[in-house]
């Protein structure tokens, strides 16, 4: 007899960016999650069926962009192409077949071109007059456009004849060097690496003279003086989740990348109030909204922020409290999900210890109705991995979630 029960069952997807971490000394060789005060993450492990999970693969550090296409059913190795199109897609810039996308960073560099800062302070302020200024120019009969996104992040998109994405990035991910040239990694590149390099030098000129930068100098700020580039790529052809999975979807999110990948995939983007895609973020609104857009939806994906920018400026006691803020917010959604199969994990690891995106595995618990539950009870990386899920990779979340509200299809006779 079927369970009626899964009738009409929802589902939703937490994503706690950066939250997986390795042992800190200063935490009495404990990760975040095993030194925080959890009982909401605790409760999703006791109840629901565990695991760890490689998001891309086993020892291979995710981009936040290809992390989110996996945990979204897709093989990254198959569909990527750069992260600059998710960027410019969740800017809300016009794409169009044949343009060339970079992601940028606002960043600060010296008197030598050697970079103090690849986020220019975390700059929030003034980025919009910043861009405006860098928007527009034309280089060689490229069109230039120019858009800032959430905080430090912007998305340059060439349009013209004759691009190519096949180039290398200008930001080399590391302070005390100077910025990388734009190689072309192929003949016919040589035209966009080119644009991109004379678009660099013009733009450093602009910004050593732009008002916001004086007005952040005489503050004592450091001055957003130079454009980082990196992850150019061109529209990529994916299957949206209605088309692929017969799923009406939404994505409350406050970052520009990740709801680039979620417009990408045809899911309903849902603005929130106070939702800054910062450590500032309003995780309560959040919640709130996620569990509002189940009434009208099939599946749901929450996205915060804030856990992966304690990774990467390696403060291990802010990423504590995080967690804690967001336990709180998963208080909420166990309180009032219903008839609902909820997953809550991380799109990768960023270790304190590292201060960037690891190879790590990440914790997963789902609750839900009919879901076998193990003999789990603390939500860490370290407990998770005795779970009855085992280790499974990104990309088969959601069948696994399909298949638990029903919604899967038989393979064969």
């Amino acid at each position: 007899m079927v369970d009626d029960t899964l009738s009409g069952m929802k589902m939703m997807l937490v994503i706690c960016d950066g939250m997986g971490d390795r042992p800190v000394a200063e935490l009495d060789d404990k990760t975040p999650l095993q030194y925080a005060n959890c009982p909401n993450f605790d409760w999703f492990a006791k109840t629901g069926i565990c695991g760890i999970m490689d998001t891309i693969a086993p020892g291979i550090p995710p981009g936040s962009d290809t992390a989110h296409l996996a945990l979204l059913g897709n093989d990254p190795f198959e569909v990527y192409s750069g992260r600059g199109p998710f960027e410019a897609f969740g800017i809300g810039m016009d794409v169009r077949p044949g343009d060339v996308i970079l992601r940028g960073n606002f960043a600060n560099v010296d008197e030598n071109r050697k970079i103090v800062d690849r986020r220019a302070g975390r700059i929030k302020e003034g980025t919009s007059k910043i861009a405006e200024s860098l928007n527009g120019m034309e280089i060689e009969g490229v069109q230039i456009l120019f858009q800032e996104g959430t905080e430090h992040r912007a998305a340059l998109l060439l349009r013209g004849e004759g691009l190519s994405s096949e180039i290398g990035d200008t930001d080399p991910h590391r302070t005390g060097c100077c910025p990388e040239k734009a190689e072309p990694r192929s003949p016919s590149a040589k035209k966009t690496a080119d644009v991109v390099e004379e678009f660099s030098k013009r733009a450093q000129d602009i910004l050593k003279e732009h008002p916001v930068n004086k007005e952040r100098e005489s503050q004592g700020l450091l001055p957003a003086n130079y454009i980082l580039l990196r992850g150019s790529g061109t529209a990529p052809k994916l299957i949206s989740l209605k088309e692929k999975y017969g799923l009406k979807s939404a994505a409350v999110v406050g970052v520009m990348l990740v709801k680039g990948v979620c417009k990408a995939l045809g899911m309903e983007t849902i603005k929130v109030e106070g939702a800054t895609g910062g450590v500032d973020t309003d995780m309560m609104a959040k919640a709130r909204t996620a569990i509002s857009a189940l009434g009208d939806h099939d599946f749901v994906l929450l996205h915060v922020k804030a856990c992966d920018v304690y990774g990467h400026d390696a403060d291990a006691r802010k990423k504590v409290e995080t967690i804690e803020r967001l336990d709180e917010m998963l208080g909420y959604v166990k309180d009032n999900i219903s008839n609902t199969c909820v997953a809550v994990t991380a799109d990768h690891s960023t270790p304190v210890s590292v201060r960037n995106h690891s190879g790590d595995p990440v914790p997963l618990a789902i609750v839900g109705p009919g879901v076998r539950v193990d003999d789990v009870t603390s939500y860490d990386e370290i407990s998770m991995a005795k779970g009855d899920l085992g280790r499974i990779r990104g990309k088969d979340l959601l069948p696994i979630l399909l298949d638990i509200v029903n919604k899967s299809e038989m393979y064969g006779a």
